[in-house]
C-alpha cells in the first residue's frame, strides 16, 4: 500500500532536483515485492511509516517554541468607550483607543501605559522569567501577558503594525529557507545510493544469492537520516526563539555556526541607544529633581529622543509630573511652555539666548561625550541637564565571549566621531574600532570581509535605519529590535528581541552547537549504515533482521539531532 504514494514522493524529490534517500526504501519494497519477501517488505513499510512518524514528531517538537508563539496571539480586545467596556476584535482596534487589560491577558497591540502601574510578563518574548513593572506612560509590547492587576493602555499601533504580529511574521519565514549544509546532506544520499548499489550488486554477483541485494537495500533504508540535519536546525531555531531571538531560516543558524568576523553597530546594540542623565547643573543654589520635575513635564509635549529620555528619567525617579500649558515646540531646538505658572525653555543654548538673552555657561572639557539640554526658567539661565549613552551592562562579555567560540575579527562600526568611538570601544574591551561610518561605509566594510576567505562568514550586528543595507548585505544580519520591528529587523536575518548584546553571542553559540550535532548524526548514521551493509553483503543479516537494525540506527540519529534543543 505505500509503493504508490512512496513513488509519487520521490518522484517530486528528482523534479525538484534532489534524490532523497526514501529512493532506496522504495527500490527496497519494490524489490521484496518481486523476490515474494512479503514479511521483508512489510517490515520497510512499517518501518518508513513509522520513521516518517518520528520524523514528524521530531520536527513538531523542535517547533515547540516557535508555534507557541503564533498560538499566543491575541484575537479579541476590550475596548474602553465611556464608561463601558466592549470586546472587539483586535483588527478593529486604532491608534489611540484605550484598551482595558485584564490579568494574565495578552496584550493585543503597543501603546502605553494609561494606569499608574502595571507588572508585564514578558517571557514569551524575551526570556526574562521575573514580570517588569511598568510606570505611567511605560511602552508596551504586544504579544506580552499582564502578570498584575488589570490596568489600562493606550494603542500606538494598530494590531499589523504591532510588535507581536510583525514578530509572527518572522517567525513564520523562520523555516522557508534550505540550509547549504543541508543541500550537501542531499548529496550525501546520492553517495548512499551509489554505494548501496554496489555493494548490493557486488554481494549478488559473488554469491549468486539475490537475497543478499535485497538485505544491503533493505539495511540501507535511512529514511528519516538526511532529515537529521534539518531536524538539527529547526531545533537550533526553536532553542533560539526561546531565548528571545527569531532566525528567519535554516541558512541563518548555518552561517551563525561558522561567522569568523562580527562588525558591531555601537549605537543601540553596544549601547543602550536611549540617553540617560548623567548630571544635573543648577544656577544660583537651584534644587536639581525640582528642575528636572519642571523640563520633563514640558518635554511630555515634545517627540524629540532627548525630550523622552528627560521624561523617562523622571518617571524612573518617581517625580510627579505637570501638565504643561502654552507650548510651543521649535523643531531643531527645544520648547516653550508654562508648567505650574512658571515660564519656561528647554532645549539648546540658542533657544535660551533668543527667547530669553540668557547665555548658558560653556561646556567644560568632560562634557563633550555628553548630550546637552538647557533649560531656563521666567527668563533666567537655571541649568544644564547631561545625557549620555551608555554601554550595555553585558557589552563587555561580548568580546572575550566571541573569542571563545572562534570568530576571528571583531570590529566595531560607528558613526560618530573617533574620541566617541574609541571611548566606547574602550569600555566594550573592543580594540579595533571604524570611526565617522556611513551606511556605505559600512557596507563596503561589509563586503571587504567577506571578499577574504579567512574572515567569512561575516555577521553584522545593528539596530537602526542606517545599518539595514548592511544587515542585508552580511552573510547574517542580526537587528537589535528591542523597541519592535523595524527597517533593520526587516533586512536582518537574526532578531534579537531581548535587550543584551550577549544574545548575539548566545545565538553563535546554538548555530555552532546545531551544526555540529547536525554533521554528527548524518556521518555517524551513514558510517553505520555502511557497516550494517556490509554484514548484510556476506549474508550476516537477513532482510527482516536489517529492517529492524537500520531502524534503531535512524531513531538513534534523529534522537542526537534532537539535542540541539537544549
Amino acid at each position: 500500500l505505500l509503493i504508490v504514494p512512496e513513488t509519487l514522493a520521490v518522484a517530486r524529490t528528482l523534479r525538484s532536483g534532489r534524490v532523497g534517500v526514501d529512493s532506496i526504501a522504495l527500490l527496497a519494497m519494490v524489490t521484496a515485492l518481486i523476490m515474494q519477501q512479503y514479511l521483508a517488505g512489510a517490515v520497510v513499510a512499517l518501518m518508513l511509516s513509522g520513521g516518517n512518524a518520528l520524523e514528524s514528531w521530531a520536527a513538531g517538537r523542535s517547533r515547540r517554541e516557535l508555534q507557541s508563539l503564533l498560538e499566543r496571539a491575541p484575537r479579541t480586545a476590550h475596548r474602553v468607550i465611556g464608561n463601558a467596556i466592549e470586546e472587539v476584535d483586535i483588527d478593529d482596534l486604532q491608534v489611540g483607543d484605550v484598551v482595558s487589560v485584564r490579568a494574565a491577558e495578552v496584550l493585543p497591540v503597543d501603546g502605553t501605559l494609561v494606569s499608574q502601574r502595571a507588572s508585564i510578563d514578558e517571557a514569551a518574548l524575551t526570556g526574562e522569567s521575573l514580570p517588569i513593572d511598568h510606570a505611567a506612560g511605560g511602552r508596551l509590547r504586544s504579544g506580552t501577558l499582564n502578570g498584575g492587576d488589570p490596568f489600562e493602555m493606550r494603542a500606538t499601533a494598530v494590531a499589523a503594525d504591532s510588535s507581536y504580529a510583525r514578530l509572527i511574521g518572522l517567525v513564520r519565514s523562520a523555516e522557508a529557507d534550505r540550509a547549504p549544509f543541508v543541500r550537501m546532506a542531499d548529496r550525501f544520499a546520492v553517495v548512499l545510493l551509489i554505494l548501496t548499489l554496489a555493494i548490493g550488486g557486488a554481494a549478488w554477483a559473488i554469491s549468486g544469492e539475490s537475497i543478499r541485494f535485497l538485505a544491503v537495500l533493505v539495511v540501507a533504508t535511512p529514511c528519516p537520516l538526511i532529515l537529521a540535519a534539518p531536524i538539527a536546525f529547526i531545533a537550533g531555531i526553536s532553542r533560539a526563539a526561546a531565548r528571545g531571538i527569531i532566525v528567519k531560516s535554516g541558512g541563518a543558524i548555518e552561517a551563525l555556526g561558522r561567522a569568523r568576523t562580527v562588525l558591531l553597530d555601537k549605537t543601540g546594540t553596544l549601547t543602550l541607544g536611549q540617553p540617560r542623565i548623567d548630571g544635573i547643573r543648577t544656577e544660583d543654589g537651584r534644587d536639581a529633581e525640582e528642575l528636572l520635575r519642571l523640563a520633563a513635564s514640558l518635554d511630555q509635549m515634545s517627540t524629540h529622543v532627548l525630550a523622552e529620555s528627560l521624561v523617562a528619567s523622571a518617571n524612573a525617579r518617581g517625580i510627579e509630573l505637570t501638565l504643561p500649558e502654552e507650548v510651543d515646540e521649535v523643531p531643531g531646538e527645544g520648547i516653550l511652555g508654562m508648567v505650574d505658572g512658571f515660564r519656561l525653555a528647554v532645549g539648546t543654548s540658542h533657544l535660551i539666548e533668543r527667547e530669553f538673552g540668557a547665555v548658558p555657561p560653556q561646556p567644560a572639557a568632560e562634557d563633550d561625550r555628553h548630550a546637552r539640554v538647557y533649560v531656563a526658567i521666567d527668563g533666567e539661565f537655571a541649568g544644564t541637564i547631561l545625557l549620555a549613552d551608555h554601554l550595555r551592562d553585558d557589552a563587555k562579555l561580548v568580546e572575550p565571549h566571541l573569542r571563545e567560540l572562534g570568530v576571528r575579527r571583531i570590529v566595531m562600526l560607528t558613526g560618530d566621531h573617533a574620541d566617541t568611538a574609541n571611548h566606547v570601544a574602550g569600555a566594550a574591551g573592543i580594540s579595533e574600532v571604524r570611526s565617522e561610518q556611513a551606511p556605505e561605509d559600512k557596507v563596503a566594510a561589509v563586503r571587504e570581509f567577506q571578499e577574504n576567505q579567512d574572515t567569512q562568514p561575516v555577521v553584522m550586528v545593528g539596530d537602526g535605519i542606517n545599518d539595514a543595507p548592511a544587515l542585508a548585505l552580511a552573510d547574517v544580519g542580526v537587528a537589535m529590535s528591542t523597541a519592535g520591528v523595524t527597517a533593520s529587523a526587516e533586512a536582518a536575518d537574526v532578531v534579537v528581541t531581548v535587550p543584551e548584546i550577549s544574545r548575539v553571542v548566545e545565538a553563535i553559540g546554538i548555530g555552532r552547537r546545531s551544526q555540529r550535532i547536525a554533521l554528527q548524526s548524518v556521518v555517524v548514521g551513514i558510517g553505520l549504515s555502511v557497516v550494517a551493509m556490509g554484514f548484510a553483503a556476506i549474508g550476516a543479516i537477513s532482510p527482516v533482521a536489517g529492517a529492524l537494525l537500520q531502524e534503531l540506527i535512524d531513531v538513534a540519529v534523529i534522537l542526537n539531532a534532537m539535542r540541539a534543543l537544549h
